[in-house]
């Protein structure tokens, strides 16, 4: 019986009709713009100003904070300008902008296709290539991969989980990756598991990608074959269900351990990353070479050129479409993301950032909301959430301004999947009250923690 995890979930159609297209290298465009915000945490400070001259893999931004990552030239060029630019939600940035000339790597970076499978023995060694090769999280979040695999004295992980569930419909990047880059995503979930201490890593996969799972396992055979360092990999194939990529539904489906209210994977001796930032840590630690590129799927039932393409970090998002075919004539929104917990795009000349997924079209008819009417109190909602909250209820007490009771009834733990919204037969958006009522609720457990002045 294939794995999931076990409480709630929904089944919306896969939509994966770009999953057949194999990655196209995007030809970089005459300028970028790369944002020194494009990590969880404290936005990078720019180390570079109007007139230099950068090379590809060049640091161009520092951390400024415990949480917080360098940030890379993604191109080779002179520095234009460094100031306020609108991100895709229309938010005003730091940028850094560039003019392209021809690439001319760091003297350090391997740009080789040369597969490199010997593991360094000094986890500390691993961990400062991550960290000085800006690695973040690719599933979403954006977090600094080397925090994320140094957890405090007190917490111990014992398995490390690699999520390959992909599980949003029309997105098929980490798919593409894990046919075309398996075993360098293998070289990497090893890294990582040297650095963590662990002797068990699964990679998690869902049934609806049958060539993926059997790439990442011949990947994973043959290199075990070779090494010990890649003994106890595992490919673990799991039931399709959204959403089955989030941390604390893998986990679950994975290892049946719950994550308790406010914790961290960490908790349960678990540590999760995404493919595509396995892949990453490969080209950081075994080529040393910045994260500067990423796979993005450019998909919609209107957009007529399916496509996945490797494209340099701060690529307008208006390069890309048009270097499609243009924006399709019945298209009425363009997302970041997929459709259940994408963002709509308020600014297409916005640029990539490391963690740009793909770029979702999708007709009025798709996006239009049907009338809300009245609750029936049908509990498809509560069926639905995978958290196992009540949407309805917290619904209900967002929309009247009830915070204690909100904290009460787990707001807090919402991973803001849209399931509850998705299986509602009135129609309410349920998602939009309780995505907001969660941030006030975090904003007040946060301060009373808080450090006070």
């Amino acid at each position: 019986m294939k794995k999931t995890f076990s409480i709630g979930g929904v089944h919306p159609d896969d939509k994966k009709i770009s999953a057949g297209c194999a990655i196209e290298v995007l030809p970089t465009p005459k300028t970028v713009y790369i944002s020194m915000a494009q990590h969880l945490g404290g936005p990078a400070k720019a180390v570079v100003a109007a007139g230099d001259r950068v090379k590809t893999g060049q640091v161009i931004g520092e951390p400024t904070g415990f949480i917080s990552a360098y940030v890379h030239s993604s191109v080779t060029g002179t520095v234009k300008s460094v100031g306020l630019r609108k991100d895709l939600a229309g938010i005003p940035v730091v940028h850094v902008e560039i003019d392209v000339e021809p690439d001319e790597w760091v003297e350090t970076a391997d740009t080789t296709d040369t597969l490199v499978t010997e593991i360094p023995q000094d986890p500390k060694f691993i961990v400062d290539r991550i960290k000085a090769n800006g690695v973040v999280g690719l599933g979403g979040a954006t977090f600094p991969t080397s925090v994320k695999l140094c957890p405090p004295p007190d917490k111990k992980a014992d398995i490390l989980i690699l999520n390959g569930a992909e599980c949003e419909p029309y997105l098929t990047s980490d798919y593409r990756i894990m046919i075309e880059k398996s075993r360098q995503i293998v070289v990497g979930a090893a890294l990582m598991k040297r650095v963590l201490g662990v002797h068990k890593v699964v990679i998690g996969i869902e049934e609806n990608k049958p060539e993926a799972i059997a790439k990442m396992s011949e990947a994973v055979s043959s290199l075990a074959a070779g090494s010990g360092d890649y003994a106890g990999i595992e490919v673990i194939t799991l039931k399709k269900k959204y959403p089955q990529g989030g941390e604390k539904q893998l986990i679950d489906a994975i290892t049946r351990r719950q994550v308790k209210s406010m914790g961290l994977p960490i908790d349960v001796g678990a540590v999760v990353q995404n493919v595509a930032t396995s892949l990453a840590v490969y080209d950081a630690v075994q080529k040393n070479r910045p994260l500067i590129d990423n796979t993005i799927t450019v998909t919609g039932d209107c957009f007529p050129r399916q496509s996945n393409v490797l494209v340099r970090v701060g690529t307008p998002l208006s390069y890309i479409i048009d270097s499609l075919g243009g924006i399709p004539e019945n298209a009425a929104k363009a997302i970041s993301g997929g459709p259940m917990m994408g963002k709509a795009i308020a600014n297409l000349d916005a640029a990539t950032l490391k963690g740009t997924s793909s770029i979702l079209f999708l007709t009025e008819e798709q996006t239009r909301r049907k009338p809300e009417s009245n609750c029936i109190r049908c509990g498809r909602c509560v069926e639905a959430c995978p958290m196992g909250l009540e949407p309805f209820l917290l619904n209900k007490l967002a929309r009247n301004g009830m915070t204690d009771e909100l904290e009460q009834n787990g707001v807090q733990d919402c991973i803001e999947c849209g399931c509850c919204l998705y299986s509602c037969p009135a129609n309410i958006p349920l998602l939009d009250s309780i995505r907001i009522a969660k941030g006030e609720v975090i904003r007040i457990i946060r301060s009373r923690t808080a450090p006070k002045k």
